[in-house]
């Protein structure tokens, strides 16, 4: 810990600081979290978020960057945005260390290699998470559930091209609640935010009409209504847009 002044004589201290990345995808129609399991203390055996300390002369979205490639194809991820830092004393048991977050997407269709000690987790059904990362986890999942009612930020979770259906089940999962694909049709294409692609999806083993194919119409963060809030659905109705 080094210790510092300035020129009104107030000596200030400075802290190690950590980055860390709450990566969701939705994995097998749940949305999923990825994380490492630790093989040393403090923590060892729990499930923690990819991380790791920032160098001296390094910037966050540089060091977040360099850790994530220990764990993921960076590359992979359609978006990505810094989320919260936390600061809070007890927070890691070895020292007092500051932690920044940033959270990342990877579209459902992307299946990036992982080391054997990283798995994609249901947030809905965590392991024993080492330090905060819960909050982290928590605050992430909330950024994107917000976002979902008044961006494009589907985009980032999505195949390039897919089907209605395919859709649907893709922001269900990410909501937490179930979607009606009408709906979620009417809303998305009065946003202009999806664009069919003239094209079908190849029949299945069942044979029926192909579906049409879509696509975001730009794969860039946009806010398309600044006021929209989506809602579940109440006693089994289809969800509404206020």
């Amino acid at each position: 810990m080094a210790t510092g002044g300035n020129s009104d004589g107030i000596d200030w201290l400075s802290y190690p600081h950590e980055v860390l990345a709450v990566v969701l995808s939705v994995r097998r129609g749940q949305l999923c979290v990825l994380l490492w399991r630790r093989a040393r203390a403090p923590f060892r055996g729990r499930w923690s978020l990819p991380g790791g300390g920032v160098e001296p002369d390094e910037r966050l979205r540089d060091a977040i960057t360099r850790h994530l490639a220990t764990k993921v194809d960076v590359r992979e991820l359609a978006h990505r945005e810094q989320l919260a830092t936390h600061s809070a004393v007890g927070r890691d048991p070895r020292a007092r260390v500051l932690a920044t977050a940033y959270l990342g997407l990877v579209p459902s269709d992307v299946d990036p290699a992982l080391p054997s000690d990283t798995a994609w987790q249901p947030v809905d059904d965590l392991p024993p998470l080492a330090f905060d990362h819960h909050f982290f986890i928590d605050a992430a999942v909330e950024r994107l559930r917000a976002k979902l009612s008044y961006t494009n930020i589907g985009f980032a979770l999505a195949p390039h091209e897919f089907a209605i259906s395919e859709l649907r089940d893709i922001v269900s999962a990410a909501l937490g609640y179930d979607v009606g694909a009408t709906n979620l049709t009417r809303v998305l294409s009065r946003r202009h935010m999806i664009e069919s692609t003239r094209r079908t999806a190849s029949s299945g083993a069942t044979g029926g009409r192909p579906a049409t194919l879509y696509r975001f119409a730009t794969r860039h963060l946009t806010v398309t209504d600044p006021f929209a809030v989506l809602k579940p659905p109440r006693h089994g109705a289809d969800t509404t847009e206020h």
